[in-house]
């Protein structure tokens, strides 16, 4: 629900009303992604992003020496908010083998049409 003191944060959003589909949504100016959550985490995390266009999405994960260890493949996503548990990027902290990965910092990089973010998170056992 819009109150007026939302202003702020809404200016980096903008409306949508569509004819084909009656919901309105919010879609935002400027794709983004943001920090995991929880952070340190144990075994499990979420990480959340926003897309200002529809696109293919794909989280790969990587070690402190830049080895890839996992690829999540998200398939093509609408414009919109994955920010809550139900619609963010899931990862169960394990590698492309299944096997759970050692405590330490990984870097999660987001790849959606040319925007591409990289962010850090901890996992700690």
């Amino acid at each position: 629900a819009y109150k007026p003191s939302d202003k702020d944060v809404l200016r980096n959003f903008k409306l949508i009303v569509s004819k084909a589909h009656p919901e309105t949504y919010i879609v935002p100016k400027q794709s983004e992604l943001l920090q995991n959550y929880p952070n340190p985490f144990n075994p499990e995390t979420w990480v959340p992003y926003r897309l200002s266009t529809a696109s293919d999405v794909t989280i790969s994960i990587y070690n402190v020496a830049g080895q890839l260890v996992r690829t999540l493949e998200l398939g093509h996503r609408e414009a919109g908010s994955y920010t809550v548990k139900e619609r963010a990027a899931y990862w169960d902290g394990r590698n492309v083998t299944g096997e759970r990965v050692a405590s330490g910092v990984y870097f999660y990089n987001i790849q959606s049409g040319s925007f591409h973010a990289i962010k850090r998170m901890v996992i700690v056992k």
